[in-house]
């Protein structure tokens, strides 16, 4: 049985975690007391939580990889798609999780290396190339672009359009980005608009009136 302290134990390691991406989305510099005070604790509670700055960041990026995991496998569970709606499909998906991560964007090129965003990324990059393969045998992703650099340059797009969002310059509920992400596929402006939002009708999500 789980006891009252491994709870609350449990529940102030949530709380930092939490912090902690708020702070390092504010300033990647966040030091462990800045990320102590946002969460309302003192900086020796962290500690026993943590060894350091780096293991907060390495949690952040589990709890990345695992959201990144599960978005990917909703994607691969959904009924057979052709590769259009597929592919807007895992914009669609992937977009609020991003949101929430977007943090590690800046982290990424500070702490993390390519190893490790690779492995964080697999998952998605896999399912992109997956759906982009299927799409330009079928000939409706018409691209000279073989399908895994294309799926890199479709991450490094989305990327900057979620640090576009991060520095306040632009918002978008994924709705536009999905839209950006087909056109860039090789899918025309109105199939791709008319795409994305029979998605957001067909899973009851308001259309994006930014």
């Amino acid at each position: 049985m789980t006891s009252r302290s491994s709870i609350k134990a449990h529940v102030t390691h949530a709380r930092i975690l939490e912090a902690a991406r708020r702070e390092l989305g504010r300033d990647p510099d966040s030091s462990l007391g800045d990320i102590a005070e946002a969460a309302g604790v003192a900086r020796h509670t962290i500690y026993g939580h943590f060894a350091g700055r780096a293991a907060v960041v390495d949690d952040l990026v589990a709890d990345a990889g695992e959201a990144v995991r599960r978005a990917s496998a909703a994607v691969a569970r959904a009924p057979t798609q052709d590769p259009v709606t597929a592919l807007a499909r895992f914009v669609l998906t992937l977009w609020p999780v991003g949101d929430r991560y977007r943090t590690l964007i800046t982290l990424a090129h500070r702490d993390l290396g390519p190893d490790r965003v690779g492995r964080l990324l697999g998952p998605a990059r896999d399912t992109v190339a997956g759906i982009l393969t299927r799409g330009r045998h079928q000939g409706v992703f018409h691209t000279v672009v073989p399908p895994y650099p294309l799926g890199r340059a479709l991450e490094a797009h989305l990327l900057a359009l979620l640090d576009s969002v991060d520095s306040g310059l632009w918002t978008d509920d994924g709705t536009a980005a999905a839209t950006a992400a087909l056109i860039t596929a090789g899918v025309s402006s109105d199939l791709a608009t008319a795409t994305v939002q029979h998605l957001r009708v067909d899973t009851g999500q308001p259309q994006s009136s930014r």
